[in-house]
């Protein structure tokens, strides 16, 4: 019973320091509408390199502030002009690559489901292993970036919820927590899969989330 208690205390105590989706952190007011899905999945692209978070959510604001917010105005931008605006979110090792495959990405989500990724949705049938390959068919969206896509669209895609990707996993090992996704969702009680989820992760890729919630379980 002992261990049960300091694992379900050390699960509160990065709840509550660290529990924000990454979503949140980006700005994006999660709704299950065809804009926040879509900037949601620019954010899962960003995170998915091998680049830090901050400098991913970073360059999504960016994104937002050039005014490309859904992928009609993704698609139309020039290629400059998103090369500029990743550019400015600091992301720049990928950022001529990233720049055409968003661009590419935004035509095909406009072009096959109308640029509403709710019909990518209805097209996979509530199997959410269809959902996650159809994902994988957007330009630079590989396995990763369409776990984290799912991680946080859970919160609006009941038959996604709850999901505790392999990185959450990490995450949770880290702390000393036990690896099964049910105990971990077990021991966060009515805590949001999805908010479990991003805090995981933070302890997973930031040793300092992880120290931070072990000194404070003591």
């Amino acid at each position: 019973m002992t261990a049960d208690r300091d694992q379900r205390r050390t699960v509160r105590e990065l709840v509550d320091a660290h529990g924000q989706t990454y979503a949140e952190e980006a700005g994006i007011r999660l709704k299950d509408t065809p804009q926040p899905l879509y900037r949601l999945l620019v954010l899962a692209h960003l995170l998915s390199a091998r680049i830090s978070a901050s400098i991913a959510v970073a360059t999504a604001r960016a994104l937002s502030e050039a005014g490309l917010r859904d992928p009609r105005r993704m698609a139309d931008a020039g290629w400059q002009q998103r090369v500029d605006a990743l550019g400015r979110g600091g992301y720049r090792r990928y950022d001529e690559r990233t720049a055409t495959q968003l661009g590419e990405g935004a035509e095909l989500l406009t072009e096959r489901w109308g640029g509403d990724l709710r019909r990518l949705r209805e097209e996979a049938g509530g199997d959410v292993c269809e959902l996650r390959r159809l994902l994988q068919e957007f330009p630079g969206v590989g396995p990763t970036g369409a776990d984290i896509f799912l991680r946080e669209a859970q919160l609006l895609w009941p038959e996604v919820d709850p999901l505790l990707d392999r990185k959450a996993v990490r995450g949770a090992e880290r702390l000393g927590l036990p690896g099964d996704p049910d105990r971990l969702l077990s021991l966060a009680g009515k805590t949001e899969p999805a908010v479990l989820a991003a805090a995981l992760v933070r302890a997973a890729v930031d040793k300092d989330v992880a120290e931070d919630t072990l000194t404070r379980v003591g």
